[in-house]
């Protein structure tokens, strides 16, 4: 069944683009492409490895999407993101991605109109569900780019993200 286009629905599938067609998948091209070495390597103690940020961002999804908008109970625990030294396999990795896929799309499935304005906590902050959704898809965005500058600078290759819309 589709929504009706009003601009919620349309928030709510631009994000979904943005995370799930986008996002995702570039971090998944990234991780095919990298060793397990790779993926846990930090070139210097102010620098996160692709992994940290992995885990960094399905906390971040988890705590601003599944606890902010869908008001379930927050089990964050921010600085083992970034503490964890590896090995996790790509594959564990792309399966917590999987998984937060279907938990985030349930959550915003269930959005209502006064859940985009209404104040949800986050943290120690109180934000609207649009500043939630424009902060998720921003700050995912980032690190989704700071994972592909590592591939293409580890691997010397060009990840070839618009490929398919070049023919």
């Amino acid at each position: 069944m589709s929504r009706s286009v009003t601009i919620e629905n349309l928030l709510i599938a631009e994000t979904k683009r943005r995370l799930f067609e986008e996002g995702i998948p570039r971090i998944k091209k990234c991780l095919a492409q990298l060793s397990e070495i790779d993926i846990w390597y930090h070139p210097n103690d102010n620098s996160n490895s692709v992994g940290n940020l992995v885990l960094h961002l399905c906390g971040n999804l988890r705590q601003w999407i599944i606890t902010g908008l869908g008001h379930q109970q927050d089990t964050r625990m921010r600085d083992t993101e970034f503490k964890e030294k590896g090995p996790v396999s790509a594959s564990i990795l792309i399966d917590m991605l999987d998984k937060l896929i279907l938990d985030v799309d349930a959550v915003l499935n269930n959005m209502t109109a006064e859940d985009f304005t209404k104040k949800h906590k986050v943290q120690v902050y109180q934000e609207t569900g649009v500043s939630i959704l424009m902060h998720v898809v921003e700050h995912f965005s980032y690190h989704v780019g700071q994972i592909t500058y590592f591939t293409k600078w580890k691997k010397d290759i060009d990840t070839q993200y618009y490929s398919e819309d070049l023919g």
